[in-house]
């Protein structure tokens, strides 16, 4: 757990909501100074929202409605802030946990759904516009950081970034975990992003544990000192949202810039199972949770508010439309068909391809070829 009084750390919300920023958050005030009521009511909206869509997620797996959901269950400010400190032209590149990310990006929830329900080879069309240039979820750990680093070579490659218009200038923000930045990938990465001076801001959730190995086992000193020895890395308390978009906007706008790529560690904590098919009360204490459930996001932000004077309204209202998403995620989830045959030739490549042309065909044969036409 980060020190609650550690200056290194960037934090503006004490666990209680109260405002006080540590030293390293003193340079972050005027982002944070710049947002509006409906900006700060947002994030806390999002939070909310994404948390019981979550939690709807994993029962509808343990109905027997999905194969697998991993949880995000604790790590809504992290995803929130970094998603909202993102502007529209960016590109996101996600690991397979980042559902808040993807859904305020534009991503509908029920094509995290397919895929975690097996009717789908990615889920959505990461060149949709209403997906918000969103890429498709990797979970092969650390891979993702590769395909973020070659998408931002090719952005100063074709001028798309460093021209000096922040409103037009892209940038790229992959998400990946503690357990993959021990992953190969993810350093080579990080090699060809600082050799090329990459728009391009590795922003990794530590959630404490990958899988059932603590991150005191995976590294002697804090991860965001491995990204160091590459490109400016930052720390952030990741259950702190105003923390977390003040460090994502600041390092996304200096990528954009041609400043090179920068790091981000956000430290929080993964409340639920790795994924649901993992038990981890084999391998963490009450007494853990108990400590990190006392920092909960959603209350500190709550606190926060109420502060500064919003209305139980407000807090009601959210409620209520965070129950509605969830019906209608259960409902929609409840009424998917069975993908076809012939959906397993789409998508597998961008563009036409004759392999999968002659796959087609064979099929269509090999059915053919009996009595009543199918196999």
């Amino acid at each position: 757990m980060v020190p609650a009084d550690s200056p290194d750390v960037v934090r503006i919300l004490n666990p209680d909501g109260t405002i006080a920023p540590t030293a390293a958050a003193e340079q972050y005030l005027p982002l944070i100074d710049a947002l509006t009521e409906f900006d700060l009511e947002q994030f806390y909206r999002d939070m909310v929202i994404s948390r019981v869509f979550d939690q709807q997620a994993t029962n509808l797996q343990r109905q027997g409605q999905l194969a697998l959901w991993p949880p995000s269950f604790g790590q809504e400010a992290a995803q929130v802030g970094s998603a909202h400190a993102s502007r529209a032209q960016d590109h996101i590149f996600p690991s397979y946990r980042e559902h808040i990310v993807t859904t305020i990006r534009g991503v509908d929830p029920i094509d995290i759904i397919k895929l975690m329900r097996g009717l789908s080879h990615g889920g959505w069309d990461p060149k949709d516009p209403k997906n918000g240039n969103t890429h498709i979820y990797t979970l092969v750990l650390g891979s993702q950081t590769l395909h973020a680093t070659g998408y931002a070579m090719g952005l100063n490659l074709d001028g798309r970034a460093a021209s000096g218009d922040i409103e037009r200038d892209e940038a790229v923000l992959v998400y990946y975990g503690d357990g993959a930045s021990s992953q190969g990938d993810v350093h080579e990465a990080m090699v060809f992003a600082a050799s090329y001076r990459t728009p391009e801001v590795f922003f990794m959730q530590n959630n404490q544990w990958a899988i059932s190995v603590p991150v005191s086992r995976q590294s002697r000193t804090p991860l965001y000192q491995r990204a160091a020895g590459y490109m400016p890395s930052v720390q952030v308390d990741g259950n702190d949202v105003l923390a977390s978009f003040a460090v994502t906007r600041r390092a996304l706008d200096e990528a954009r810039a041609g400043d090179g790529p920068r790091a981000i560690e956000a430290v929080t904590y993964r409340r639920g199972a790795h994924t649901t098919s993992d038990d981890p009360t084999k391998y963490r204490t009450r007494d853990e949770e108990t400590a990190w459930a006392e920092r909960d996001p959603i209350v500190r932000m709550r606190a926060y508010l109420e502060s500064r004077g919003a209305e139980s309204a407000f807090f009601a209202d959210v409620d209520e439309e965070a129950a509605a998403t969830a019906d209608d995620v259960r409902q929609r989830t409840t009424q998917l068909a069975a993908p076809t045959a012939e959906s397993m030739f789409t998508h597998v490549y961008t563009d036409a391809h004759p392999l999968m042309a002659e796959q087609r065909a064979w099929l269509a044969g090999y059915e053919a070829s009996f009595e009543e036409g199918r196999a």
